[in-house]
């Protein structure tokens, strides 16, 4: 069995009405038996299809002697004329001539039921008059019409034992809605495979499937059938979808660790799919692919952007809706945004709806401090997710920046089984996204240049608590152009242009020439410390321009060649070198700033760290202080085991102060000749300190940084 069918098999013209009846077989015969069983009938389908679906049914009653009388608001034929009424007072008059006049053997119709019951914020006056007059006469027996935009009272719904949805079209029944030559404008063989055609029509009622179809022009079995296919993509967009082109290869620069998860979990598996010919092959892969998504990640990282590029990697649209807009104050009204969005997506299938800040509504239960609409908003979210049909090219994708605050409802598999982490970028990240943003603004960054952005990103955002992200990326290289194009500078970008556009509006502190003495003591005593202590990571840049966090002035390290094991050396070392500020101004003034506090802070910090908790401030003491934080097993320790601990930290402490001293008097010669280089240049990078430090062996450079 295949997907495909001779074109000689399609019929040759095709009617809306027989569309409909080839469209729609299943729900029209559940509704002529609901019907004929005297059982009243709500059918939610789009305005167009109405009046198509109306007759076909009607034809089918007519054969059971079921009469129909269609409210649509007209007046009838021969009708006196009168005062002129609006149609909405019309219909309501006809309801009531209905419902008080004979009923006999009859279906009455509601063509605008939710015309007459729909309002926001509360009940419309039309439907404080209709509701009454539905439940007024019980012998009627009614068939109403909806649609999917609109939504009617529960009050009234539940008049209704039978409901019948459409939405779109099944993908079984398309082969029957295409005419031999409409398929010869979809396909370059003279057979036509519906399975490729239905993920840009799913959400398309039968009526205007035929319109769009009956328009297509272009050659016959052409080659590429995009241009017929870009013909109904275009026609099936509504107003707050778009349709991204963003390559997920050339327009979103490193992250190969998401792209390839990316790929491999979804693109590869919707690829298999499109190659296959077994309609039951096609339906257990459809089973495999994820619907519900969370990016997560830091802002500014790309999460959207990701988001768009899978969505351009499918032919999908695009709706970006944010959680904060989606609540109402109205009640239910919260509720129906989402079915709206979601009724949107399906309808311009293949989609992806994006809902940014999901936490913002879809947080742990308990967790709420609103209103509580934000439960009503998750289990509608999830009640639209569930009513998905598996060949629907419907995603939702929901972005947070803190995926452990979400609902864990949602994260069960099923809803949103698929997790992709996007991180800060880091140094090949970094490199890749500056060179993306290089090449579509035309900087033409030299090489020295790149490496210079690369590691100057590596830290904090000067002036902000924050690391860079691709956004950060993106605006410093717009900074560039800005003012390169204000200067008319041409030819290559050079690190002195990276660096005057990461800083030439920072509000820096204007030190006094003895501020910077001091500072430059401070930050020398870290660098010299840190060169000469084995288990440190190597310097990668010196500043005392006050650029960064706040700070003064600061140490950056290139990130340490083990990244995931850290031993007792490697805390004692990072002890020693906090305390090489503090030391170096002790040793060069003979006095102290209040510049040190931080680094005392975070010495004592890792001091505390190795006694209680790790057991390596010693023996003896920092063992039982473990065992006694060891869970079960807490207790209130006594007085001298904890005057033991406190020993312990402090002698800790006191023989890295001794060992940074140490250092700096056996090396004060480099100390002095450090901090005038600083005063004298303000910032030093790993190349300038050649023949000022001794080297140390080369390791892998990426982010980290010291501020003191």
């Amino acid at each position: 069995m295949t997907c495909s069918v001779a074109e000689a098999d399609l019929p040759l013209e095709l009617t809306p009405a027989q569309a409909v009846r080839a469209a729609y077989p299943d729900e029209l015969a559940t509704a002529e038996l609901a019907l004929a069983q005297r059982l009243p009938v709500l059918v939610e389908c789009d305005k167009e299809l109405v009046p198509y679906f109306y007759a076909e049914l009607r034809a089918r009653l007519k054969k059971r002697s079921l009469a129909c009388a269609y409210l649509d608001g007209r007046p009838a034929p021969g009708a006196p004329e009168g005062v002129a009424m609006g149609v909405m007072a019309t219909m309501i008059g006809q309801l009531r001539d209905a419902v008080r006049g004979p009923v006999g053997e009859r279906v009455v119709v509601l063509p605008h039921l939710d015309l007459l019951t729909t309002g926001s914020g509360g009940l419309t006056a039309e439907a404080r008059e209709v509701i009454p007059l539905l439940y007024e006469n019980p012998q009627i027996l009614w068939l109403g019409f909806k649609d999917p935009s609109f939504a009617v009272p529960k009050v009234i719904a539940n008049l209704f034992a039978r409901h019948v949805h459409i939405l779109g079209v099944g993908r079984e029944r398309l082969a029957h809605l295409v005419t031999q030559r409409e398929s010869r404008k979809l396909s370059r063989a003279t057979s036509f495979d519906p399975y490729v055609l239905y993920k840009y029509v799913s959400g398309l009622n039968a009526v205007r499937l035929r319109r769009l179809l009956s328009a297509l022009d272009g050659e016959d079995y052409p080659e590429d059938a995009k241009g017929a296919l870009g013909q109904l993509r275009g026609a099936t967009l509504t107003a707050d979808l778009e349709l991204p082109d963003v390559d997920l290869t050339d327009d979103i620069g490193g992250y190969a660790r998401v792209k390839e998860r990316l790929r491999r979990e979804i693109l590869d598996v919707l690829t298999h799919k499109s190659t296959l010919d077994d309609p039951e092959a096609i339906r257990r892969v459809e089973a495999l692919v994820p619907r519900g998504m969370i990016f997560w990640g830091p802002p500014g990282t790309g999460k959207t952007l990701f988001a768009k590029a899978m969505a351009t990697a499918l032919g999908a649209a695009v709706i970006i809706v944010s959680g904060p807009e989606l609540k109402s104050r109205w009640v239910g009204e919260s509720e129906e945004n989402i079915r709206q969005v979601f009724l949107r997506a399906r309808q311009s299938a293949p989609s992806i709806i994006v809902f940014d800040e999901l936490d913002s509504f879809a947080a742990a239960r308990g967790t709420f401090t609103g209103s509580g609409v934000e439960h009503s908003m998750v289990n509608q979210l999830l009640t639209e997710m569930d009513g998905f049909r598996k060949e629907e090219l419907v995603f939702v994708v929901g972005t947070t920046n803190f995926v452990e605050s979400l609902d864990h409802a949602l994260l069960r598999p099923g809803r949103f089984e698929f997790h992709l982490h996007v991180p800060f970028p880091d140094a090949d990240d970094r490199r890749a996204i500056l060179g993306v943003h290089d090449q579509k603004l035309g900087l033409s960054m030299s090489p020295r240049a790149l490496e210079w952005a690369v590691r100057r990103t590596g830290d904090l955002v000067e002036g902000t608590e924050s690391r860079y992200s691709g956004d950060h990326l993106q605006a410093l290289c717009r900074q560039i152009a800005r003012t390169r194009l204000r200067t008319g500078a041409s030819g290559p970008v050079e690190p002195d242009d990276v660096e005057a556009a990461m800083t030439a509006y920072l509000e820096r502190p204007e030190l006094t020439t003895a501020e910077e003495h001091v500072v430059a003591t401070h930050e020398a005593g870290h660098a010299i410390c840190a060169i000469l202590c084995e288990h440190a990571p190597p310097i990668d840049r010196i500043s005392i321009r006050g650029d960064v966090g706040g700070s003064l002035g600061f140490v950056q390290y290139a990130d340490r060649a083990h990244r995931y094991v850290v031993t007792r050396a490697q805390l004692l070392d990072s002890i020693c070198v906090l305390f090489g500020g503090r030391e170096a101004e002790g040793l060069l003034l003979d006095d102290l700033s209040i510049g040190s506090a931080h680094d005392l802070e975070r010495a004592t910090d890792i001091a505390r760290s190795l006694v209680e908790e790790l057991g390596m401030g010693g023996h003896g003491v920092s063992v039982q202080r473990y065992a006694a934080r060891a869970p079960g097993h807490e207790r209130q320790l006594a007085d001298p085991t904890l005057l033991a601990v406190d020993e312990a930290i402090r002698s800790v402490l006191e023989s890295q102060r001794e060992r940074a001293s140490r250092l700096l008097r056996e090396h004060r010669g480099e100390l002095e000749a450090l901090r005038d280089l600083l005063l004298e240049r303000k910032v030093i990078d790993s190349a300038g300190l050649d023949g000022v430090l001794p080297k140390r062996p080369s390791r892998a450079p990426t982010a980290g940084a010291s501020h003191g």
